[in-house]
C-alpha cells in the first residue's frame, strides 16, 4: 500500500491517529488494562524495515462496535464481505439464488527416536494436530466421524467413540477430523467450514440463518473405553493448533454473523449500500464470537468479551483469530480463556517458547485495492509468549512484504526469527520474487536485522526448510532452483549455492547435517508437471548443494506434498514412507530405503477396499517394532525388513 493516504477511506482524523501512537508503546500494559481504540489507519509502506506494528486493545464494547464497523463498511461489496460466510436473505423471493457458501527452536528439527514414531511435526517438543496419534502402548485414531482406540500388541480395537451428530454436527462429522493426545486424553478438533449447499433454517420472512457449521473441540477420556467428557463449539473454523506438554492452543478464525438482506433487483451501488445499512444496525453480538460447552448433558454458553479483543493499525472487519488454551490434564475445558485480534491468523507456528499468528492481509486483494501492486502484499507476525500455562501473552509485532507458503517459511533459532516470503503481482509470475528476512526475536521486539533476496526470480516459493543457521529454499515455475542460505550472520544472511533441476519439492526434511529428502513433483523443462518425484540431496557443502538420487512414480502425487503430517521418516531403519495417489485412482504408500548416496524401492503397499476410496493409505507409524499404514478401512501391519504383512486391523 502506498504511503501516500490521500483519498484512502481507512485514513483516520489525525488526533485518533496521533492516540493510537501513544498506546503502541506500552501495549502489553494496553492489552491487561483494556485500554486503546482506534478505528483503522493506513499501513505504513512496506518497503521500509520490519517493526513499529502492534497490537491494541479497544477501549470498550462500544469503541469495539464502531471500529469493527467502519471497517466491514470500507470492506463490504455489493455481494457481501471478501473471504466470509455470511447469513442471506433473499426478500420476497426464495426459489433460489447466490448462498455464501502451521524456548529456541529445534537444533535439527529431528527428534531423537524412540520406540515409536511421532506425528512429523514442524519443531521438536511442539506437537500438531493429525488424524492418527501414538504414544507406543496405544494407538488413537478418527476417521470418518469415530474414535478408535487401538492396542499395537494385540492389534485389536480397544474402544471406538462416535462423535457426536445431528444439527449442525451432521455437516461437519465427516470432516477432516484431527486429535492431540496427552496421557489418558484426547482432545479432537472437528473443523467447521461452510454449508455443502443453501443451509436449512427458513422462517417467515425468507432469510436464511446460519450460514456455517461451527467447529468442535471434544475432550475424550481414554482410560477404558473412550467416553465424551465435554464438547466445546465455537463459531468459525480451526485454522491449526499446537500442543506443549499438557497445555493445547487452538486457532479459530471467525467472521461476523451479518445478515445482508440481498435482493435480485438493483444496482451494485443500492447493494452497496443495503449492505452498508445491515452492517450500521448489527450489534455487537453478531461481530464477537460465541461459545458452548456441553458436559453431563448440561450446556452453558458465553460469547468473546470485548476486553479480550485487540487490533492492528489496520484491518478489514471481515474476520477474528481467537487463541484457545486448554489444560488437557484436566477433565473440563472450562471457556479457552480467549484471546483475540482482529485478523485472519492465516498461519501458526509455535517453537514451543514462542507462538506467532500470521496474518497474510488477503483481503487487500479485493475490489478497490490494487491487486497488481506489490506493495499491498503484507504478511504480519504476530509473537505471544507461551512459556507458561494459559492464554498466550502479546509480545511484539513486524511485518515484512509478501506472503509465506506454509509454516515452515518461518522459523525462530538462536533469538531471530527468520521468514521467507514471495512478493510480486499474483497474476503475473514473472514478476514474482523470495526473500528471506532475519528478525531479532528477544522478547520485546521483532525487528528486522538482515535480508537477502533476490531468490527465483519468476518464480515463487514451493518449499522452505530451516536447520540451525542455514536454510533452504524451492521455488518454481519451470526449474526448480534449490537454494542454500547461509543465515551464520543475522545482519548478513546470505544465498551460497543453488541447484537447478526439472519439478520441485513441496517438501523438505532433514537426513543430517548434510543431506535432505525433497517430496514433490517431477516436471517437463516447460514447468509440466509429470508425477511424484522424492529426491535425496547432498548439501554437506552449502555451496555446492547436489542431488544423490531420484525416485519418480509417473502419474502420480502423494498427500506429502501438501501435508507433512503424511510423511514418515525413521532414521533406524532408514525407512521413508510417503502416499501415493495414482491418476488412474489406485493408491498406496512408497516404501524407500535411504542409503549414504541413494534410494532404493521396497515396495508399495496396498489396502483391500471394502467401499470406493477407502483403501487410499493416507498415514504411516512405527510402532511395537512394525510399519502400520492408516486408511479408512483399517491398519495394516507390515514387517520393517521384508515387507511382508503380519496382520490387518479393520476399521470399516
Amino acid at each position: 500500500m502506498d504511503g501516500n493516504a490521500d483519498g484512502d477511506p481507512r485514513v483516520q482524523p489525525a488526533m485518533r491517529t496521533r492516540r493510537a501512537h501513544r498506546r503502541s508503546l506500552s501495549v502489553a500494559t494496553a492489552l491487561a488494562l483494556l485500554c486503546g481504540c482506534t478505528a483503522p489507519v493506513p499501513q505504513s509502506d512496506p518497503e521500509l524495515p520490519p517493526g513499529g506494528l502492534q497490537l491494541v486493545a479497544f477501549d470498550s464494547c462500544a469503541d469495539t462496535l464502531s471500529g469493527l464497523k467502519a471497517a466491514a463498511r470500507q470492506s463490504v461489496g455489493p455481494w457481501g464481505l471478501p473471504g466470509s460466510a455470511p447469513e442471506w436473505g433473499f426478500r420476497g423471493d426464495s426459489d433460489g439464488g447466490p448462498v455464501a457458501a502451521e524456548a529456541g527452536g529445534a537444533r535439527t528439527g529431528m527428534p531423537q527416536q524412540s520406540g515409536h514414531s511421532g506425528t512429523n511435526n514442524h519443531e521438536v517438543g511442539v506437537d500438531e494436530p493429525d488424524m492418527v496419534k501414538t504414544d507406543g502402548r496405544r494407538i488413537v485414531t478418527v476417521t470418518a466421524g469415530v474414535l478408535r482406540s487401538v492396542d499395537p500388541r494385540n492389534r485389536r480395537i480397544t474402544g471406538e467413540l462416535k462423535l457426536p451428530g445431528g444439527g449442525d454436527d451432521e455437516q461437519v462429522r465427516w470432516a477432516e477430523s484431527t486429535l492431540l493426545l496427552h496421557g489418558d486424553r484426547a482432545l479432537v478438533l472437528v473443523p467447521g467450514g461452510s454449508w455443502g449447499g443453501r443451509p436449512a433454517g427458513i422462517v417467515a420472512d425468507d432469510r436464511v440463518r446460519p450460514g456455517a457449521a461451527r467447529p468442535l473441540m471434544l475432550l475424550v477420556d481414554l482410560t477404558n473405553t473412550p467416553t465424551l467428557l465435554e464438547q466445546y463449539r465455537i463459531d468459525g473454523t480451526i485454522v491449526d493448533a499446537r500442543q506443549v506438554a499438557g497445555t493445547a492452543r487452538v486457532v479459530v478464525r471467525s467472521t461476523p454473523r451479518l445478515i445482508f438482506p440481498q435482493t435480485r433487483q438493483g444496482t451494485d451501488g443500492e447493494r452497496l449500500a443495503e449492505n452498508r445499512k445491515a452492517i450500521d444496525a448489527a450489534p455487537i453480538e453478531q461481530w464477537l464470537p460465541r461459545y458452548e460447552i456441553t458436559s453431563a448433558g448440561r450446556t452453558r454458553d458465553g460469547q468473546v468479551g470485548c476486553d479480550r479483543v485487540s487490533h492492528p493499525a489496520t484491518y478489514s472487519g471481515t474476520s477474528m483469530a481467537t487463541v484457545l488454551s486448554f489444560d488437557l490434564g484436566r477433565s473440563e475445558l472450562s471457556d479457552g480463556d480467549p484471546l483475540t485480534i482482529v485478523g485472519d491468523g492465516d498461519t501458526v507456528y509455535s517453537n514451543g517458547g514462542s507462538l506467532y499468528l500470521v496474518n497474510d492481509q488477503r483481503w487487500r486483494s479485493t475490489p478497490g485495492w490494487d491487486r497488481a501492486s506489490a506493495r499491498g502484499q503484507i504478511t504480519e507476525i504476530y509473537q505471544f509468549d507461551t512459556t507458561k500455562p494459559g492464554r498466550p501473552r502479546y509480545v511484539t509485532s513486524a511485518k515484512v512484504p509478501g506472503w509465506v507458503v506454509n509454516q515452515y517459511a518461518l522459523s525462530e533459532w538462536d533469538g531471530h526469527l527468520r521468514v521467507a516470503t514471495t512478493e510480486g503481482p499474483a497474476g503475473d509470475p514473472t514478476k514474482q520474487s523470495s526473500t528471506v528476512y532475519v528478525l531479532r526475536a528477544d522478547g520485546k521486539t521483532l525487528r528486522e536485522t538482515g535480508r537477502v533476496g533476490g531468490l527465483g526470480r519468476g518464480e515463487r516459493i514451493y518449499s522452505v526448510r530451516f536447520t540451525d543457521d542455514k536454510g533452504y529454499v524451492v521455488t518454481f515455475r519451470q526449474t526448480d532452483p534449490l537454494y542454500t542460505v547461509d543465515l551464520r550472520d543475522p545482519a548478513a544472511p546470505r544465498v551460497a549455492g543453488e541447484l537447478k533441476i526439472t519439478g520441485y519439492s513441496a517438501y523438505l526434511h532433514p537426513v543430517d547435517s548434510g543431506r535432505l529428502i525433497g517430496v514433490g513433483q517431477e516436471a517437463t523443462t516447460q514447468g509440466r508437471t509429470a508425477g511424484t518425484q522424492v529426491s535425496l540431496f547432498d548439501v554437506s557443502d552449502p555451496a555446492k548443494p547436489g542431488r544423490l538420487a531420484q525416485h519418480h512414480v509417473r502419474q502420480s502425487t502423494s498427500e506429502a506434498e501438501y501435508d507433512p503430517h503424511a510423511f514418515l521418516y525413521w532414521p533406524g531403519e532408514r525407512l521413508l514412507v510417503v502416499p501415493l495417489q495414482q491418476t488412474n485412482g489406485s493408491g498406496g504408500a512408497l516404501v524407500l530405503r535411504v542409503s549414504d548416496s541413494g534410494l532404493a524401492e521396497l515396495g508399495v503397499l496396498t489396502h483391500a477396499a471394502s467401499t470406493p476410496g477407502s483403501a487410499s493409505i493416507r498415514r504411516s507409524l512405527i510402532v511395537a517394532g512394525a510399519l502400520w499404514t492408516l486408511s479408512d478401512a483399517g491398519f495394516m501391519i507390515t514387517d520393517l525388513s521384508t515387507m511382508d504383512r503380519l496382520g490387518w486391523v479393520p476399521l470399516t
